[in-house]
């Protein structure tokens, strides 16, 4: 790349960041009340991200050979824990993670 495609590239860069912090403020301003379908979907997605999470995570889980999933499933034991205990969905996916890659690179 030369000096002026990476000025440019940094720069839509930094645009597109900046337009997706502020265009919702400018979308759903603080004076007027937030559309039915945004607070549906705040209310949604967070559930929907719990099920693409483990659908990605044990998509390619053989539990008939090698150490059947042990990490997996003993990972998901501390994310239900976890999200019983403290019920924040950044420290659920935090902890079962940390977890799954001390069971993996460590222990297993």
């Amino acid at each position: 790349m030369t000096l002026t495609q990476q000025i440019i590239t940094i720069g839509m860069v930094i645009f597109g960041t900046a337009l997706t912090r502020f265009l919702p403020f400018l979308i759903f301003p603080a004076d007027k009340p937030t559309p039915k379908y945004i607070r549906y979907l705040g209310r949604v997605l967070p559930a929907a991200v719990f099920g693409l999470l483990i659908v990605y995570c044990l998509r390619n889980v053989n539990f008939f050979t090698g150490d059947h999933g042990l990490p997996e499933i003993i990972s998901i034991g501390i994310v239900i824990a976890l999200h019983l205990w403290k019920k924040q969905m950044l420290l659920s996916i935090a902890g079962g993670t940390i977890c799954y890659m001390l069971l993996v690179q460590i222990i297993l």
